[in-house]
């Protein structure tokens, strides 16, 4: 009774909490008591070279956006960590499933929050003022985009290879594909990755508290877009001769940036943010 008290006064500071920068020095504190208290959870779906690198990211988003947007980064890590998890001993089978288990390693960290912890960042250094013409909601704006671009991105690919019955290539002639196949997609993965955005960026608007409605449905269609834009890149050049480069992580990374910079260009354009 004594934890569940203190877990709900700690959850209505942090969310009664002006989302902006905390000092260094206390969100490193903070979040290394947060990560020997959750670390059972953490190393099931880290490794520990992913758990170090996780801290850095936390601490990072901790000291630019406060414990409200550090929590949008956290409900990302579970939901896409639970979703990895479904039907994962038939995904293992069929040889489809994520490596080491489905634990995340520095790269995955990196390649999936590297664009929201930079959108973060630039949010705290602009202050109330503008950094390069970009004010902090629109800032704030993709920095939930980015995160819901790799949720959609994971549920597409996770629900796909689980559920998926007809699995195609997404450039044309559209041929028939394997699940699992870079560049394929399916209805039920597509549907997913449309869920998965949503429900980020719907999280992401309560928890900061300065996203409206009309933020989170262009931070949802900019996740959607960039989701299959990065199955494109899928089917035409990861893994393809010239592209050795361009590894999964680096895609996701691309993923990500294409996610925040279409939200804040119809944020900024269309919103006139």
């Amino acid at each position: 009774a004594t934890v569940a008290t203190a877990a709900r006064e700690f959850a209505a500071s942090a969310f009664s909490a002006p989302v902006g920068p905390t000092a260094l020095l206390p969100s490193a504190g903070i979040n290394l008591v947060l990560f020997s208290a959750l670390r059972p959870a953490l190393l099931g779906r880290l490794t520990v070279s992913g758990a170090a690198h996780a801290f850095a990211l936390a601490v990072g988003l901790w000291a630019s956006v406060g414990p409200a947007g550090w929590s949008v980064a956290v409900a990302y890590f579970f939901l896409g960590s639970a979703v990895t998890k479904v039907r994962f001993r038939e995904k293992e089978a069929a040889g489809i499933a994520e490596g080491r288990g489905g634990r995340r390693g520095p790269e995955n960290v990196w390649g999936s929050a590297a664009t929201a912890l930079a959108c973060a960042a630039l949010s705290a250094s602009a202050g109330a003022r503008r950094f390069l013409g970009l004010d902090r909601d629109l800032l704030l704006l993709g920095f939930v985009a980015a995160l819901s671009t790799k949720l959609a991105d994971t549920f597409a690919s996770e629900i796909g290879k689980a559920y998926g019955k007809t699995t195609f290539m997404i450039i044309p002639p559209f041929n028939r594909c394997d699940p699992g196949t870079e560049g394929g997609v399916s209805a039920e993965g597509t549907a997913a990755a449309a869920v998965g955005g949503f429900i980020l960026s719907v999280y992401g608007a309560w928890a900061l508290k300065t996203l409206t409605f009309p933020m989170v449905l262009v931070s949802t269609l900019s996740a959607f877009v960039a989701t299959n834009v990065e199955s494109v890149l899928g089917a035409t050049m990861q893994g393809k001769s010239g592209f050795e480069w361009m590894s999964n992580e680096v895609v996701n990374f691309i993923n990500t940036l294409i996610g925040a910079g279409m939200a804040m260009a119809l944020g900024k354009f269309i919103l006139r943010m």
